[in-house]
């Protein structure tokens, strides 16, 4: 979104509890307090690790789509002070590359916290209570409301990645769980 003034856009603030990564183990995102996603393009991923962590307060400049309650970043404020902002994928001349990660199977099962949508508000998956999120295309999604929306008990089967900033899952399978007492969430 490298062609909007941030400096016209609304200033949302708020405390990282947690980062979202996309299937390549990217950071596309973050949580602020208990539930407001917050999403930023991949090519912004080295910059926010580098000078964002859990627990910082940030502010954050951005759009929000009419059909959800997320924003899209232009511009992240770190709290030391850094602007950290979407210049577009090529600003640089470079172009993006995805990073080649080995993905494995893994398995969960537990909560949905938050549904996870993308930068125009579209469905994409959802975030456990335990910190796994979960992501699909925005077609599947689409056909699978019940399942992402929270209070959710899921169990989902794919493959994905673990790294230091969390873990994510492509969706394979997914199940609604009918004995969500018995279930706990763990990742394999």
């Amino acid at each position: 979104m490298h062609w909007i003034d941030p400096n016209c856009l609304q200033e949302t603030r708020g405390t990282v509890t947690q980062f979202l990564l996309n299937p390549h183990g990217e950071l596309d995102g973050f949580v602020l307090g208990k539930n407001k996603q917050v999403h930023f393009p991949p090519h912004m991923s080295k910059q926010v690790a580098k000078h964002i962590g859990i627990g910082d307060q940030v502010k954050v400049r951005g759009v929000k789509p009419r059909s959800a309650d997320i924003v899209a970043a232009v511009l992240l404020t770190s709290s030391s002070g850094v602007a950290i902002l979407d210049e577009g994928p090529h600003h640089d001349g470079e172009k993006h590359e995805k990073p080649h990660v080995e993905k494995r199977p893994m398995e969960v099962t537990g909560e949905v916290k938050l549904s996870l949508y993308g930068p125009k508000g579209e469905l994409r998956g959802a975030l456990l209570t335990s910190g796994t999120s979960i992501r699909m295309p925005p077609h599947a999604a689409a056909e699978l409301v019940s399942y992402l929306e929270p209070g959710a008990h899921i169990q989902v089967w794919g493959h994905g990645v673990k790294n230091k900033y969390g873990h994510t899952i492509e969706v394979d399978d997914i199940a609604e769980l009918i004995d969500a007492d018995s279930a706990e969430a763990r990742v394999e």
